[in-house]
């Protein structure tokens, strides 16, 4: 717990404290957001922001994750540093798609194909390799079954080892590429994909911690309600930095942003909590906890569905915030009002993650 403890508290001050400085160096090197064209035209006075902020939100949470093994005095797990492979892997691609778009002086960077290939390589090494490093009760970092609140029925091995590889690696960079895309689309407001971020990841400090103190692997008498999770602390800790630097950063992203997290910090952060869900096997569960981003997300995929098949727009603009946007809704206002509803989706959740350990 003290190490839980201790990542926060580094990765926060780390956000709050390099942030300013980060800001500085962009500004001096005139690093600043480029707006889309085609996006609310109240935006076109954020052009010029300093970007490429996720940088920080990474850097702060490795460094929170170091000081608190270095305060336990032991070794990283395996799944920590998957996790932790996940998001920096991604954050990487993101910053390459950022800086494209500072050098080049375009709203666009990367090309698709590129963004796939890299965001594929990244989210095939992890699925790969989180079915690999079993421990001494032979439990790996993920399983090939899908999850909702612990691994169901469904094995995706069902025809052996090597069809069940391919269907979970496909299953999981699905959900790689859902949920970056989500906390992508939602960082479109100052502070709304941060502050939903550390809600999210702060429900996972939660959850991980209730699953350590219930792991089939430390509990003597092992019974259904018991969780066969590989390594919770490990990753209650990443999950502790996260949420640490996400307010130490949200401190400067909130309204009106000294700067933006870019696509740098939404890849990491969407990769990262794709990567607690399929490691947790809560992969279902996830999406309620992250209710308010799935909820963009949908948005987006509806007006671009529906405007295909019937040449009409749902939403004034997608994704939902801009739709509230032209609705007339100050910039604030929606987003607290989506902070809230995302605490609501958390507290949902939460419930039915403990309501089902109950019932067990």
């Amino acid at each position: 717990m003290i190490a839980v403890i201790v990542a926060g508290a580094v990765s926060l001050a780390v956000a709050l404290f390099g942030t300013p400085l980060f800001i500085k160096f962009l500004v001096h090197r005139n690093y600043g957001q480029f707006i889309r064209q085609d996006g609310p035209t109240a935006h076109f006075t954020k052009r010029g922001t300093p970007t490429m902020g996720g940088v920080v939100i990474i850097g702060a949470t490795l460094v929170g994750y170091a000081v608190a093994y270095l305060a336990a005095g032991r070794g990283p797990n395996a799944s920590g540093v998957l996790l932790l492979f996940l998001m920096v892997g991604l954050g990487l691609i993101g910053f390459l798609d950022d800086f494209t778009k500072i050098s080049r002086q375009r709203s666009l960077g990367l090309s698709p194909l590129a963004k796939i290939i890299g965001q594929g390589a990244v989210g095939i090494t992890f699925s790969v390799l989180a079915l690999q490093f079993p421990n001494e009760q032979f439990r790996t970092p993920a399983s090939t079954h899908i999850s909702f609140i612990r691994d169901l029925g469904l094995d995706l091995a069902f025809a052996g080892v090597a069809v069940g590889l391919v269907l979970f690696v496909i299953w999981s960079n699905f959900l790689i590429t859902a949920w970056s895309n989500a906390v992508n689309l939602a960082d479109g407001l100052d502070g709304l994909a941060t502050g939903m971020s550390a809600l999210v990841f702060g429900a996972y400090v939660i959850l991980t911690i209730w699953q350590a103190n219930q792991s089939c692997q430390v509990l003597s008498q092992v019974g259904p309600s018991c969780y066969e999770v590989r390594d919770p602390q490990d990753l209650s800790i990443v999950a502790a930095a996260i949420v640490g630097a996400c307010i130490g950063f949200l401190w400067w992203n909130t309204s009106p942003a000294k700067i933006f997290m870019g696509d740098t910090g939404a890849l990491a952060l969407g990769g990262a909590l794709a990567g607690l869900t399929i490691l947790t096997r809560t992969e279902i569960l996830g999406a309620i906890i992250g209710g308010m981003f799935v909820l963009v997300i949908l948005s987006d995929v509806i007006q671009i569905g529906g405007f295909k098949l019937t040449g009409k727009r749902v939403f004034k603009m997608a994704p939902l915030h801009h739709h509230f946007e032209l609705l007339g809704w100050g910039e604030v206002t929606i987003v607290v009002r989506f902070w809230v509803i995302q605490v609501l989706f958390v507290a949902g959740g939460l419930a039915i993650f403990y309501a089902e350990w109950i019932a067990n």
